[in-house]
């Protein structure tokens, strides 16, 4: 499972190509290790802003026209790309992007969504001024996660990567999750029984490092198997039934280091649970401003994961009791949606209604302003070639092409995160 060709959708024709010329490209926004995001106008003047993801075809061709088994493992990059744009097809979710239209040139491939002017949610947490949530405001974009994952594991998606940087602030203030390109396919299944609360069981700093699936080995001797053919692992010792045990998983070593669940480390096949897992450490940093395992390393981060139980400080609460179950160890007695839904924590929330809730906590101004668009300009072929092609064009351009370059990717790292390593994908 997990071939873009499962996930065709039939609304082709509603999605239009894109050419570079018809765009307004305002500023480039965000980089990860496979492609630049540009804030970009549609038409001359007045269009819609959207958020345009671009990335080099030379460097997905090569990994799919790749023949070793290594770049078979890595994931395949086409696969994913197609993938993701399969995936964004299907979407009709409030809380979910919409695809606005697709971007092929002899360079570059790319599609476009909407823009968020409210950046992420990390970015809104550390605005805050102790650099954390209030109960009632995890409330509100907790409840909305929920949804939202319910609504991927409905169409059988599994997200992989939930995290605060992935979810976006909308201009109306409510939430979208965003980069789909580690999500992957399994059967749907139907909700399954949570498991009774568990005695709840607390934090170190956070950085972020993305477990890419083109590390095939990682320090901590952990094995790295980017397979997402079917799996069906071993019974464990659970007094649950194990719905795991007639569910499709997959295989794949996947995610962002500090957010990557117990079952995804052990390679012993993963599903739906894993989302659960990972707005459970949510859910701990917008509480605690720090999420639950991290360690000094890589290797140490794991241990945590798959050994110690979070620290949940403070007096018992309906939110420290959420996280906890949200972070058992075992996915098989780990909360799930009905649980979840049900739980103490959302007494009182009306469901249906959330997604239409007026005024969210936090409702952003717009940070795009005509009289700021660069006149000159941004050649997005020639900006993203610089930064990820073979570097021989820099070598080649000489002066004023060399220095614009350098000027580019000078802002584009100001809206980055201080230190960006090579496990950071979109």
């Amino acid at each position: 499972m997990g071939d873009a060709a499962e996930l065709h959708d039939q609304r082709d024709e509603d999605v239009p190509p894109l050419s570079l010329q018809q765009l307004r490209v305002v500023s480039a926004v965000g980089r990860g290790a496979k492609g630049v995001v540009f804030l970009v106008q549609s038409g001359a003047a007045a269009g819609e802003v959207w958020a345009l993801k671009v990335i080099l075809r030379g460097n997905i061709e090569k990994k799919a026209k790749g023949k070793d088994t290594s770049a078979a493992k890595d994931g395949n990059e086409y696969r994913r790309v197609s993938f993701e744009q399969q995936v964004l097809r299907q979407f009709d979710h409030r809380l979910l992007p919409k695809l606005r239209g697709v971007l092929a040139t002899d360079k570059v491939v790319g599609y476009a969504i909407d823009y968020c002017p409210g950046r992420d949610l990390n970015s809104l947490r550390k605005k805050q001024t102790e650099k954390m949530f209030s109960d009632d405001i995890i409330r509100f974009y907790a409840a909305e996660l929920v949804l939202a994952l319910e609504y991927l594991h409905e169409l059988g998606i599994v997200y992989r990567d939930l995290k605060p940087e992935n979810i976006m602030i909308q201009e109306d203030g409510h939430v979208m999750l965003v980069d789909f390109d580690l999500s992957t396919k399994l059967s749907s299944r139907s909700p399954r029984p949570s498991p009774p609360p568990r005695s709840v069981p607390t934090p170190d700093t956070s950085s972020r490092k993305r477990v890419s699936s083109l590390q095939r080995w990682c320090s901590s001797g952990f094995m790295v198997d980017d397979s997402d053919a079917p799996h069906h692992r071993p019974s464990l010792n659970s007094v649950f039934p194990a719905e795991s045990d007639s569910v499709e998983k997959s295989n794949s070593f996947v995610g962002t280091e500090e957010y990557v669940a117990p079952e995804v480390i052990l390679g012993e096949g993963h599903d739906f649970a894993v989302d659960w897992w990972c707005l459970g450490v949510v859910l701990y940093e917008m509480l605690y401003g720090t999420t639950p395992f991290r360690g000094s390393n890589r290797k140490e981060t794991f241990y945590r994961i798959l050994s110690k139980a979070p620290e949940l400080v403070g007096e018992p609460t309906p939110l420290r009791d959420l996280i906890g179950r949200l972070l058992e160890k075992d996915p098989r007695q780990r909360i799930g949606l009905e649980g979840i839904k049900g739980h103490e924590f959302f007494r009182g929330v009306a469901w249906d209604s959330i997604v239409e809730i007026a005024r969210p906590p936090y409702i952003p101004a717009s940070e795009f302003d005509e009289e700021e668009v660069d006149s000159k300009g941004i050649d997005v072929e020639l900006f993203v070639e610089g930064i990820f092609g073979s570097g021989e064009s820099e070598k080649n351009n000489n002066g004023g092409d060399n220095g614009n370059k350098k000027a580019w990717v000078e802002e584009l790292n100001d809206h980055q995160p201080p230190k960006i390593d090579n496990f950071l994908v979109f």
